[in-house]
Formats: C-alpha cells, sequence, structure tokens
C-alpha cells in the first residue's frame, strides 16, 4: 500500500492527462536542477530526502550516513530508524526544519511547491530535482554526487546506467518488437507515456510502447483506447488489482501476454535504473524453454 500512495503521489503531482492520440508526440522539455534558499555548506553533512528514489541515489553514492531525514514512503533497511519528514506531495516543513538539514533533495511538483518554497524561505538548501527522463536521473545522480563529495561515484553510477543501456539495445537488435502497455494502475488506467523514464527504458529494451501516443508522461487511458492499441504484452507495475480483472478480461487485453515487474528497480528513477531495464527485458524476451 505504501508504494501504491507513493506512485499516485508523484502521478498526481506530475500531471495526468486523459490520453488522446497525437500525431507526433514529443517529450516534455527536461527541468533543469535549482536551488532554492542559501547556499548548502561546501561539506554537507546532514540531509533530508523527500522521495525514495533520492534516498536511493544518496545510497547508492556511499553517502548513506549523511542521511537525518526521510520521506514516510522509504522502504530500504539502511533507513529504517531514521526520522520520517512526511510525503511527496505533503512534507512536514516542521518536521525537516527540526533536523537541521544541510541539503534537502526534492523530486519537484505542484502538489509539493509551496511547502518547498517554505523551506527555502525558513532558511534550508534545497535542490530541486526532476527525474522525469533518464537524462534528468542522470543529471540528478551527478548533482547529488557533486553536492555531498561523491563526484566519481556518481560518474561510474551514470556509466553503469549507460553501460547497460548500449548492451541491451545490442541484444535487442534482430529481435521481434513486441508491442508492449505499461500499466501502473487499473482504475483509473494509468500509464507510461511518452517522456517518461519508462517509454525511454522500453525502447532499449526494443519495445513499441502501445501508449507513445498518449497525452502525457504518465497518462489516464479508456479502456477502449487500451483495446485499440492492440498490446502484445501487458506489464504490470500496479501495486494493488482492483480493475485488474476487468482490464485483462476486455477482447484482445485476454489475449495479451501479461507480466508482472519483479521489483521496484523499475518504478522508481534513480541508480537502480540499470537493473529495472535488465529486468524488462528478461520479461519482453524471455528464453526459450529447454527440451526436457
Amino acid at each position: 500500500m505504501k508504494r501504491l500512495l507513493l506512485r499516485l503521489s508523484l502521478l498526481l503531482s506530475l500531471g495526468l492527462a486523459t490520453a488522446a492520440p497525437a500525431e507526433s508526440p514529443a517529450s516534455p522539455p527536461a527541468e533543469a536542477i535549482r536551488m532554492l534558499g542559501p547556499k548548502p555548506p561546501a561539506t554537507v553533512k546532514r540531509v533530508v530526502t523527500l522521495v525514495p528514489s533520492l534516498t536511493e541515489t544518496v545510497l547508492a553514492l556511499g553517502a548513506g550516513s549523511t542521511l537525518v531525514g526521510v520521506s514516510r514512503f522509504d522502504e530500504a533497511q539502511e533507513v529504517a530508524k531514521l526520522p520520517r519528514v512526511g510525503g511527496f506531495v505533503n512534507p512536514s516543513v516542521e518536521a525537516v526544519l527540526r533536523l537541521k538539514p544541510d541539503l534537502v533533495l526534492v523530486q519537484p511538483g505542484p502538489g509539493n511547491q509551496r511547502p518547498v518554497e517554505t523551506l527555502a524561505e525558513l532558511g534550508a538548501p534545497v535542490m530541486l530535482l526532476p527525474l522525469r527522463s533518464v537524462a534528468d536521473t542522470e543529471a540528478a545522480i551527478e548533482a547529488v554526487g557533486a553536492a555531498l563529495g561523491k563526484k566519481k561515484e556518481a560518474r561510474a553510477l551514470v556509466e553503469r546506467i549507460e553501460a547497460t543501456r548500449a548492451r541491451i539495445r545490442q541484444a535487442a537488435k534482430g529481435r521481434p518488437s513486441p508491442r508492449v502497455l505499461l500499466v501502473y494502475g487499473f482504475e483509473p488506467l494509468v500509464v507510461a507515456g511518452p517522456g517518461s523514464f519508462a517509454d525511454e527504458l522500453l525502447k532499449d529494451a526494443g519495445a513499441l510502447n502501445v501508449a507513445g501516443d498518449a497525452g502525457s508522461a504518465y497518462a489516464v487511458l479508456s479502456l477502449e483506447h487500451a483495446v485499440r492499441a492492440r498490446p502484445e504484452v501487458v506489464v504490470d507495475a500496479a501495486d494493488v488489482d482492483t480493475g485488474k480483472d476487468k482490464t485483462r478480461a476486455a477482447p484482445g487485453l485476454d489475449t495479451a501476454r501479461w507480466v508482472d515487474v519483479p521489483s521496484l528497480a523499475l518504478l522508481q528513477p534513480g541508480p537502480s535504473l540499470a537493473r529495472g531495464l535488465e529486468e524488462l527485458f528478461t520479461l519482453l524476451h524471455p528464453a526459450p524453454a529447454r527440451a526436457p
């Protein structure tokens, strides 16, 4: 349930749009990384994160000892005992300031704009890190690495993601390109659309995203639209099954191959995207069964 609430809050904050076919869908322009409030100290010792993917980034950089507070959605064992400072769209300003952070790491969205601006106005250094695309994610890793004195570690993480993408693209060459629908929720039917990091990873894995003509990176499709899209594979990234039976029974969708994501790696825009891409490739191109 925690994961569902996080995903819904992220999607609502980024903005859901009812999908309508578009002749030439374009990815939204990347939002620049920005700083609000005072400049952080040269040596950052106290970090608060407001979304699990940024917590994952700090941990992957080997800077977990700087974390003093995380969101209520964080499930990593390394931060299990840390104070919680609220959710993505409703962080507690008081809880964050009580921790005296040297730096607050935020994925920006309309839903959290006011409390984040208040944090900066009250003296907390805030770094706004868009995480919509793969390029955004990699830029965020580099920026956090620079702020925490972990530039080499950040570059290594980014290079690992890009090396995995290159390897998976090469592996996908010459293979069939399945028509894929990646679903985040069934009621409403929320899917990965153009401009999302999941859309990019689907392309890396040699798939055709049948929601590539949707109106936004995280779009709401009608069931009729999903049926007309004729997916061959439906990737179920939803946390709850409410509405799934109805969707799965729809004409055309009932003959698609349905698969579940095995972990959060494909869902959190952070260092684990490389592993998520490998998992996605395996889901879309399963190895043939060996003869007895």
